[in-house]
Protein backbone atom coordinates (compact mmCIF):
# COMPACT_ATOMS: atom_id res chain seq x y z
CA UNK A 1 0.00 0.00 0.00
CA UNK A 2 1.40 3.38 -0.99
CA UNK A 3 2.27 5.82 1.86
CA UNK A 4 -0.22 9.06 1.19
CA UNK A 5 2.64 10.77 2.37
CA UNK A 6 4.30 10.73 -0.68
CA UNK A 7 1.39 12.48 -2.90
CA UNK A 8 1.97 15.80 -3.72
CA UNK A 9 -1.70 17.02 -4.88
CA UNK A 10 -0.80 21.26 -4.34
CA UNK A 11 2.31 24.00 -5.06
CA UNK A 12 2.73 24.57 -1.53
CA UNK A 13 3.53 20.66 -1.28
CA UNK A 14 5.95 21.03 -3.91
CA UNK A 15 7.77 24.03 -2.85
CA UNK A 16 8.04 22.32 0.98
CA UNK A 17 8.98 18.83 -0.30
CA UNK A 18 11.54 20.16 -2.88
CA UNK A 19 13.26 22.40 -0.69
CA UNK A 20 14.84 18.94 0.96
CA UNK A 21 16.44 18.43 -2.36
CA UNK A 22 14.85 15.20 -3.55
CA UNK A 23 11.46 14.12 -5.19
CA UNK A 24 12.61 10.56 -5.40
CA UNK A 25 9.45 8.18 -4.61
CA UNK A 26 6.88 10.86 -4.53
CA UNK A 27 3.89 11.20 -7.07
CA UNK A 28 3.14 14.91 -7.84
CA UNK A 29 -0.84 14.68 -9.33
CA UNK A 30 -1.71 17.59 -11.53
CA UNK A 31 0.29 20.52 -10.11
CA UNK A 32 1.41 22.98 -12.76
CA UNK A 33 5.32 23.48 -12.58
CA UNK A 34 5.61 25.49 -15.07
CA UNK A 35 7.44 28.08 -12.79
CA UNK A 36 9.73 25.29 -10.66
CA UNK A 37 11.98 23.91 -13.64
CA UNK A 38 15.00 25.67 -11.94
CA UNK A 39 13.51 23.17 -8.61
CA UNK A 40 13.48 20.54 -10.65
CA UNK A 41 16.14 20.29 -12.57
CA UNK A 42 18.29 20.92 -9.17
CA UNK A 43 16.39 17.74 -7.46
CA UNK A 44 16.66 14.23 -7.59
CA UNK A 45 13.98 13.25 -9.09
CA UNK A 46 14.38 9.38 -9.46
CA UNK A 47 11.57 6.91 -9.02
CA UNK A 48 9.66 9.67 -8.96
CA UNK A 49 5.95 10.01 -10.75
CA UNK A 50 4.40 12.55 -12.03
CA UNK A 51 0.47 12.49 -12.89
CA UNK A 52 -0.62 15.39 -15.33
CA UNK A 53 2.11 18.09 -14.19
CA UNK A 54 2.80 20.91 -16.84
CA UNK A 55 6.80 21.12 -16.76
CA UNK A 56 8.94 22.81 -19.44
CA UNK A 57 10.63 20.66 -22.11
CA UNK A 58 13.93 21.51 -20.13
CA UNK A 59 11.87 19.99 -17.18
CA UNK A 60 10.56 17.00 -18.63
CA UNK A 61 13.61 15.68 -20.02
CA UNK A 62 15.93 16.11 -17.21
CA UNK A 63 13.24 14.44 -15.08
CA UNK A 64 12.76 11.67 -17.41
CA UNK A 65 16.08 11.22 -17.48
CA UNK A 66 16.46 10.82 -13.95
CA UNK A 67 14.20 7.48 -14.03
CA UNK A 68 10.76 9.51 -13.20
CA UNK A 69 7.22 8.23 -14.91
CA UNK A 70 5.93 11.31 -16.57
CA UNK A 71 1.98 11.07 -17.12
CA UNK A 72 1.80 14.73 -19.59
CA UNK A 73 -1.19 17.04 -19.19
CA UNK A 74 -4.19 15.69 -21.81
CA UNK A 75 -4.89 18.36 -23.95
CA UNK A 76 -8.08 19.38 -24.89
CA UNK A 77 -10.37 17.17 -21.91
CA UNK A 78 -12.64 19.36 -19.79
CA UNK A 79 -11.81 17.24 -16.94
CA UNK A 80 -8.41 16.75 -15.16
CA UNK A 81 -8.07 12.67 -15.26
CA UNK A 82 -5.16 13.38 -12.58
CA UNK A 83 -7.02 15.41 -10.04
CA UNK A 84 -5.47 14.99 -6.58
CA UNK A 85 -8.36 17.08 -5.08
CA UNK A 86 -12.01 16.13 -4.83
CA UNK A 87 -14.04 19.13 -6.50
CA UNK A 88 -16.24 22.13 -5.09
CA UNK A 89 -19.14 23.21 -6.09
CA UNK A 90 -17.49 26.89 -7.26
CA UNK A 91 -15.27 24.34 -9.68
CA UNK A 92 -18.54 22.42 -11.28
CA UNK A 93 -20.25 24.99 -11.72
CA UNK A 94 -17.84 27.87 -13.32
CA UNK A 95 -19.44 29.63 -15.88
CA UNK A 96 -23.09 29.09 -14.46
CA UNK A 97 -23.90 33.00 -15.01
CA UNK A 98 -23.82 31.85 -19.00
CA UNK A 99 -25.94 28.77 -17.96
CA UNK A 100 -25.39 25.39 -17.17
CA UNK A 101 -24.63 24.46 -20.51
CA UNK A 102 -21.65 26.27 -20.20
CA UNK A 103 -19.82 24.90 -16.88
CA UNK A 104 -17.26 22.54 -16.68
CA UNK A 105 -19.63 19.48 -14.81
CA UNK A 106 -22.70 19.77 -18.15
CA UNK A 107 -19.21 20.07 -20.38
CA UNK A 108 -18.21 16.57 -18.98
CA UNK A 109 -21.15 14.76 -19.37
CA UNK A 110 -21.70 15.95 -23.17
CA UNK A 111 -17.60 14.31 -23.26
CA UNK A 112 -18.95 11.62 -21.38
CA UNK A 113 -21.98 11.28 -24.05
CA UNK A 114 -19.75 11.58 -27.17
CA UNK A 115 -16.80 8.77 -26.33
CA UNK A 116 -19.13 6.63 -23.68
CA UNK A 117 -19.90 4.07 -26.19
CA UNK A 118 -17.14 4.33 -28.88
CA UNK A 119 -15.39 1.53 -28.04
CA UNK A 120 -11.76 3.95 -27.82
CA UNK A 121 -9.68 2.36 -25.19
CA UNK A 122 -8.10 5.33 -24.36
CA UNK A 123 -11.22 7.12 -23.55
CA UNK A 124 -12.19 4.47 -21.24
CA UNK A 125 -8.56 4.82 -19.51
CA UNK A 126 -9.25 8.54 -18.88
CA UNK A 127 -12.25 7.55 -17.13
CA UNK A 128 -10.66 4.82 -15.08
CA UNK A 129 -7.68 6.94 -14.27
CA UNK A 130 -9.98 9.88 -13.63
CA UNK A 131 -12.08 7.58 -11.40
CA UNK A 132 -9.66 6.22 -9.42
CA UNK A 133 -8.27 9.54 -8.48
CA UNK A 134 -10.98 10.88 -7.29
CA UNK A 135 -11.41 7.62 -5.06
CA UNK A 136 -7.99 8.81 -3.59
CA UNK A 137 -8.71 12.20 -3.17
CA UNK A 138 -12.33 11.13 -1.00
CA UNK A 139 -10.40 8.48 1.31
CA UNK A 140 -7.72 11.14 1.94
CA UNK A 141 -10.14 13.46 2.57
CA UNK A 142 -12.63 11.68 5.38
CA UNK A 143 -9.35 9.66 6.69
CA UNK A 144 -11.11 8.22 10.06
CA UNK A 145 -13.98 10.33 10.02
CA UNK A 146 -17.54 9.39 10.84
CA UNK A 147 -19.61 9.06 7.78
CA UNK A 148 -23.40 8.79 7.43
CA UNK A 149 -25.06 8.06 4.32
CA UNK A 150 -28.29 9.48 3.19
CA UNK A 151 -29.99 8.16 0.36
CA UNK A 152 -33.01 9.28 -1.50
CA UNK A 153 -34.93 9.73 -4.86
CA UNK A 154 -33.78 12.94 -7.00
CA UNK A 155 -37.99 13.69 -7.76
CA UNK A 156 -38.32 15.20 -4.22
CA UNK A 157 -39.57 18.93 -5.07
CA UNK A 158 -37.20 21.98 -2.95
CA UNK A 159 -40.82 23.10 -2.06
CA UNK A 160 -42.31 19.88 -0.19
CA UNK A 161 -42.35 18.88 3.30
CA UNK A 162 -40.34 15.87 2.40
CA UNK A 163 -37.50 17.89 1.39
CA UNK A 164 -37.91 19.98 4.44
CA UNK A 165 -37.67 17.28 6.58
CA UNK A 166 -34.43 15.64 4.78
CA UNK A 167 -32.81 19.15 4.96
CA UNK A 168 -33.43 19.03 9.20
CA UNK A 169 -32.04 15.14 9.31
CA UNK A 170 -29.20 16.40 7.20
CA UNK A 171 -28.53 19.75 9.90
CA UNK A 172 -29.34 17.28 12.96
CA UNK A 173 -26.88 14.63 11.93
CA UNK A 174 -24.10 17.29 11.31
CA UNK A 175 -24.36 18.85 14.70
CA UNK A 176 -24.41 15.76 15.91
CA UNK A 177 -20.64 14.77 14.82
CA UNK A 178 -21.10 13.18 11.94
CA UNK A 179 -20.31 13.83 8.34
CA UNK A 180 -23.70 13.73 6.19
CA UNK A 181 -22.68 11.91 2.42
CA UNK A 182 -25.26 12.15 0.21
CA UNK A 183 -25.12 10.38 -3.47
CA UNK A 184 -24.19 14.07 -4.43
CA UNK A 185 -27.83 15.09 -6.75
CA UNK A 186 -31.10 17.02 -6.66
CA UNK A 187 -33.96 15.99 -4.67
CA UNK A 188 -33.79 14.15 -1.18
CA UNK A 189 -30.04 14.08 -1.81
CA UNK A 190 -29.60 18.06 -1.96
CA UNK A 191 -31.96 18.72 0.41
CA UNK A 192 -29.72 16.61 2.97
CA UNK A 193 -26.57 18.57 1.86
CA UNK A 194 -28.57 21.70 2.52
CA UNK A 195 -28.77 20.75 5.74
CA UNK A 196 -25.38 19.75 6.55
CA UNK A 197 -24.10 23.39 4.97
CA UNK A 198 -26.14 25.48 7.31
CA UNK A 199 -25.71 23.60 10.46
CA UNK A 200 -23.61 26.53 11.48
CA UNK A 201 -26.66 29.01 10.93
CA UNK A 202 -29.01 29.49 13.43
CA UNK A 203 -32.52 27.24 12.60
CA UNK A 204 -34.73 29.93 11.13
CA UNK A 205 -31.97 30.04 7.78
CA UNK A 206 -33.24 26.72 6.95
CA UNK A 207 -36.62 28.36 6.65
CA UNK A 208 -35.79 31.25 4.84
CA UNK A 209 -33.36 28.92 2.46
CA UNK A 210 -36.34 27.04 1.58
CA UNK A 211 -37.85 30.08 0.78
CA UNK A 212 -35.08 31.47 -1.94
CA UNK A 213 -34.88 27.52 -3.33
CA UNK A 214 -38.65 26.85 -4.08
CA UNK A 215 -38.26 29.84 -6.44
CA UNK A 216 -36.80 27.08 -8.79
CA UNK A 217 -37.91 24.08 -6.85
CA UNK A 218 -36.95 21.50 -9.70
CA UNK A 219 -33.88 20.86 -11.85
CA UNK A 220 -36.39 20.60 -14.64
CA UNK A 221 -37.32 22.33 -17.10
CA UNK A 222 -33.86 24.82 -16.16
CA UNK A 223 -31.02 23.51 -14.08
CA UNK A 224 -28.99 27.42 -14.50
CA UNK A 225 -32.02 28.71 -12.57
CA UNK A 226 -31.84 25.45 -10.48
CA UNK A 227 -28.30 25.86 -9.82
CA UNK A 228 -28.46 29.40 -9.19
CA UNK A 229 -31.13 29.27 -6.73
CA UNK A 230 -28.84 27.30 -4.83
CA UNK A 231 -25.77 29.71 -5.17
CA UNK A 232 -27.99 32.21 -3.79
CA UNK A 233 -28.10 30.28 -0.53
CA UNK A 234 -24.73 29.91 -0.32
CA UNK A 235 -24.11 33.45 -0.85
CA UNK A 236 -26.77 34.56 2.10
CA UNK A 237 -25.26 32.09 3.87
CA UNK A 238 -21.63 31.96 2.91
CA UNK A 239 -19.74 29.82 6.03
CA UNK A 240 -21.53 26.39 5.53
CA UNK A 241 -21.04 23.08 7.31
CA UNK A 242 -18.96 20.23 5.87
CA UNK A 243 -20.59 17.77 3.80
CA UNK A 244 -19.70 15.26 1.12
CA UNK A 245 -21.55 14.64 -2.08
CA UNK A 246 -20.89 11.55 -4.46
CA UNK A 247 -22.34 12.33 -8.06
CA UNK A 248 -22.34 10.70 -11.34
CA UNK A 249 -21.52 11.75 -15.06
CA UNK A 250 -23.83 8.13 -15.65
CA UNK A 251 -27.30 9.73 -14.90
CA UNK A 252 -26.13 13.20 -16.34
CA UNK A 253 -29.44 14.51 -16.39
CA UNK A 254 -28.86 14.83 -12.73
CA UNK A 255 -26.88 17.71 -11.97
CA UNK A 256 -24.63 17.75 -8.95
CA UNK A 257 -25.81 19.90 -5.98
CA UNK A 258 -24.41 23.31 -4.67
CA UNK A 259 -24.23 22.23 -1.23
CA UNK A 260 -21.52 19.54 -0.58
CA UNK A 261 -18.82 20.88 -0.02
CA UNK A 262 -16.86 18.52 -1.68
CA UNK A 263 -17.80 16.47 -4.18
CA UNK A 264 -16.76 13.36 -5.54
CA UNK A 265 -17.98 12.95 -8.68
CA UNK A 266 -17.58 9.76 -11.22
CA UNK A 267 -18.13 8.36 -14.61
CA UNK A 268 -18.83 4.94 -13.29
CA UNK A 269 -21.82 4.70 -11.36
CA UNK A 270 -20.98 1.30 -9.89
CA UNK A 271 -17.88 2.71 -8.63
CA UNK A 272 -19.99 5.59 -6.98
CA UNK A 273 -22.69 3.82 -4.93
CA UNK A 274 -20.46 0.75 -3.83
CA UNK A 275 -17.84 3.42 -2.67
CA UNK A 276 -20.13 6.00 -0.71
CA UNK A 277 -22.44 3.14 1.06
CA UNK A 278 -18.44 1.39 2.16
CA UNK A 279 -17.90 5.12 2.96
CA UNK A 280 -20.70 5.50 5.48
CA UNK A 281 -18.87 3.68 8.57
CA UNK A 282 -22.01 5.13 10.72
CA UNK A 283 -24.58 4.18 9.05
CA UNK A 284 -26.86 4.57 6.07
CA UNK A 285 -30.55 6.08 6.11
CA UNK A 286 -32.59 5.42 3.40
CA UNK A 287 -35.13 8.32 2.44
CA UNK A 288 -38.34 7.55 0.45
CA UNK A 289 -37.24 6.80 -3.04
CA UNK A 290 -37.77 4.53 -6.03
CA UNK A 291 -35.55 2.31 -8.14
CA UNK A 292 -32.17 3.93 -7.47
CA UNK A 293 -33.11 4.21 -3.44
CA UNK A 294 -34.51 0.01 -3.22
CA UNK A 295 -30.73 -0.85 -5.25
CA UNK A 296 -28.92 1.13 -2.43
CA UNK A 297 -30.93 -0.76 0.02
CA UNK A 298 -29.46 -4.26 -0.94
CA UNK A 299 -26.30 -3.07 -1.97
CA UNK A 300 -25.69 -2.56 1.64
CA UNK A 301 -27.69 -5.30 3.22
CA UNK A 302 -25.42 -7.86 0.83
CA UNK A 303 -21.88 -6.78 2.75
CA UNK A 304 -24.08 -7.25 5.97
CA UNK A 305 -25.70 -10.22 5.16
CA UNK A 306 -21.76 -11.68 4.62
CA UNK A 307 -19.97 -9.58 7.01
CA UNK A 308 -17.76 -8.84 4.37
CA UNK A 309 -16.87 -5.57 5.64
CA UNK A 310 -16.70 -6.26 9.15
CA UNK A 311 -18.98 -5.17 11.69
CA UNK A 312 -22.53 -4.97 10.45
CA UNK A 313 -23.14 -1.11 9.54
CA UNK A 314 -26.97 0.61 11.05
CA UNK A 315 -29.49 0.85 8.34
CA UNK A 316 -32.25 3.12 8.68
CA UNK A 317 -35.29 3.04 6.83
CA UNK A 318 -37.72 6.25 6.78
CA UNK A 319 -40.83 5.60 5.87
CA UNK A 320 -43.32 3.10 7.09
CA UNK A 321 -46.01 3.00 4.96
CA UNK A 322 -43.96 3.96 1.63
CA UNK A 323 -40.86 0.88 2.31
CA UNK A 324 -43.80 -1.47 3.63
CA UNK A 325 -46.84 -1.09 1.37
CA UNK A 326 -45.93 0.80 -1.81
CA UNK A 327 -42.64 -0.35 -2.41
CA UNK A 328 -42.18 -3.15 0.82
CA UNK A 329 -38.26 -3.62 1.01
CA UNK A 330 -38.55 -3.45 4.80
CA UNK A 331 -40.21 -6.96 5.01
CA UNK A 332 -37.66 -8.53 2.43
CA UNK A 333 -34.66 -6.76 4.79
CA UNK A 334 -35.76 -8.15 7.60
CA UNK A 335 -36.50 -11.42 6.29
CA UNK A 336 -32.97 -11.37 4.96
CA UNK A 337 -31.39 -10.01 8.59
CA UNK A 338 -32.67 -13.06 10.32
CA UNK A 339 -30.77 -14.81 12.99
CA UNK A 340 -27.59 -12.83 11.64
CA UNK A 341 -25.52 -10.36 13.03
CA UNK A 342 -27.28 -7.68 11.16
CA UNK A 343 -30.51 -8.30 12.85
CA UNK A 344 -29.59 -5.46 15.51
CA UNK A 345 -28.45 -2.98 13.17
CA UNK A 346 -31.68 -2.55 10.67
CA UNK A 347 -33.80 -0.02 11.49
CA UNK A 348 -37.82 0.86 10.38
CA UNK A 349 -39.02 4.62 11.35
CA UNK A 350 -41.70 6.54 10.65
CA UNK A 351 -40.08 10.20 10.41
CA UNK A 352 -36.64 11.79 9.97
CA UNK A 353 -36.96 12.76 13.73
CA UNK A 354 -36.63 9.57 14.91
CA UNK A 355 -33.29 8.71 12.92
CA UNK A 356 -30.06 9.95 15.35
CA UNK A 357 -31.92 8.07 18.27
CA UNK A 358 -31.90 5.34 15.83
CA UNK A 359 -28.60 5.56 14.69
CA UNK A 360 -27.53 6.31 17.82
CA UNK A 361 -29.03 3.30 20.10
CA UNK A 362 -27.51 0.86 17.06
CA UNK A 363 -23.87 2.54 17.23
Amino acid sequence: MVNPDIEIETLAEFDQVVARGSLSGYRIQSVNLLERTFALLAADTSAAVFLGCAMEPDASAKVRADGALVFPPVPDLPFNPYRGLLYTPEELFDGLPDGYEATPDAETYAWFQETGTDGDVFSSMLRSVHDDAVSDALDEHLGATRVVGVMGGHAMSRDSEDYRGAAELGRALTRSGLTVATGGGPGAMEAANLGAYLAPAPDEALVEALELLAKAPSFEPSVSDWARAAFAVRERWPAGGDSVGIPTWFYGHEPPNAFAAHIAKYFANATREDGLLARSTAGVVFLPGAAGTVQEIFDAATPNYYGSRGEPAPMVLVGRTHWTEHLPAWPLLRALARGRAMEQRIALVDSVDEVPGALASMS
